[in-house]
């Protein structure tokens, strides 16, 4: 089947699933992986695999962008502190907790021999990645209060580019020499700092463009590049192209709604990115499923198990800890949203792709590509289908009626 064929099913496909999933009242996302499970079972489906270049030469960089360029910077801003610490020390707690829980437990239980804290370090820093797109689309439906689905999303839209710096700082751990925790500091700051000063100099350059010009077309053609360039320039110099993308996209966006953008632009733009980021949710969910072999995981069963009950512990207690002090703080939020912020912390195809990307003489590579699948798909399938009965027993989901503010 030749490229052209595949691309058309795909879509062909997605369609489908989407009037299905509408029809059985389930998240559109979790739909596609069942169906991409169900294609790849059979395996008669042949698609591109999805690779470490593929998301970050064509998924990514799009849906980061669209995610930031719809949300508020003023909210973001108000909200800077919760974020900054879910994101950064968050994540460093969650990867700590992991890696402390697993090591003695799959020791003590016997799940594979040889498995050392640093095997657990990498699983860690690789699944802190989360991918709420399944629940986000719930929220909004529901009418779930404005703040909560912001942190959700700005939580995800930051730690995806933390995620990937703590991955690659933990793969140097691994070294004949491993870096101090002062290089392993600097290194973190180089490159979540470079990617913040790309995006924000090629955001400024896209507004300034967009203030010059009123035309439809163009000025979509302007964000694509911003998107697409912000996230290319970073990773070629070394830094994270997540947080350019970010910040190129915060920027594009408050500057449209600030008047750089007159509002039929604006309105073009905005049908624009949305079907752009539904056609590539579309296809990466898709592959998503079709990526996952269910007779390897099966034989992981156990550790799979093991280790999602670990991630998910690891986030509550994580999000719980990061409630409490922020009582201190005018961020402070109900104990019941950090339900749902460790309810809604799915894994998506950021991780999947980051432990495809080990080295194939990584000791526990297999062990690790199985547990990271099996981790994915379980928080897809019963995260993403009990959200929604978990915010209406919480309160929080509201009729559209009603206000959806926080």
């Amino acid at each position: 089947m030749n490229t052209e064929i595949a691309f058309i099913l795909l879509f062909a496909i997605a369609t489908a699933v989407a009037i299905g999933a509408r029809w059985l009242r389930i998240p559109y996302t979790v739909a596609l992986v069942l169906a991409g499970l169900a294609l790849g079972s059979v395996q008669a489906f042949p698609a591109a695999h999805l690779t470490r270049q593929l998301l970050f030469s064509v998924f990514l960089p799009g849906l980061i962008f669209e995610a930031a360029f719809h949300m508020d910077l003023r909210e973001f801003r108000a909200n800077l502190v919760t974020l900054a610490c879910l994101a950064v020390p968050g994540v460093i707690v969650s990867i700590a907790l992991v890696t402390a829980a697993l090591t003695p437990l799959f020791a003590g239980l016997g799940l594979a021999p040889g498995f050392a804290w640093k095997d657990a370090l990498v699983f860690g820093a690789l699944i802190s990645a989360t991918d709420p797109v399944a629940v986000l689309a719930l929220f909004r439906k529901q009418t779930a209060p404005a703040r909560l689905t912001m942190l959700l999303e700005g939580e995800s839209l930051l730690n995806d580019g933390t995620a990937i710096v703590f991955f690659t700082l933990s793969l140097s751990l691994l070294g004949s020499i491993p870096p101090t925790p002062a290089q392993l500091s600097l290194q973190f700051i180089f490159i979540v700092g470079g990617g913040a000063a790309v995006g924000v100099a090629i955001g400024l350059a896209a507004l300034a463009l967009t203030r010059s010009i009123d035309d439809p077309l163009i000025e979509i053609a302007i964000t694509m590049v911003a998107a697409y360039g912000s996230f290319a320039a970073a990773e070629l110099l070394h830094f994270s192209g997540v947080i350019a993308a970010l910040g190129a996209g915060m920027l594009c966006g408050h500057g449209a709604r600030r008047g750089a953008m007159s509002p039929a632009t604006r309105m073009a733009v905005q049908a624009f990115w949305d079907y752009l980021v539904f056609a590539l949710n579309s296809i990466v969910f898709l592959l998503i499923g079709l990526e996952v072999r269910l007779p390897i995981l099966l034989n992981y069963w156990f550790p799979i198990l093991v280790a999602y009950l670990v991630v998910t512990a690891g986030r509550a207690l994580m999000i719980y800890l990061g409630c409490a002090l922020l009582r201190l703080t005018r961020e402070r939020f109900p104990w019941r949203w950090s339900a749902v912020l460790t309810w809604g912390g799915l894994r998506g195809a950021l991780p999947m792709v980051l432990v495809l990307s080990l080295p194939k003489d990584f000791a526990q590579r297999e062990l690790l590509v199985s547990m990271t699948f099996g981790v994915a798909l379980l928080s897809i399938l019963v995260q993403g289908l009990t959200m929604s009965g978990f915010l209406r027993r919480l309160g929080l989901a509201r009729s559209r009626a009603h206000p959806s503010g926080a």
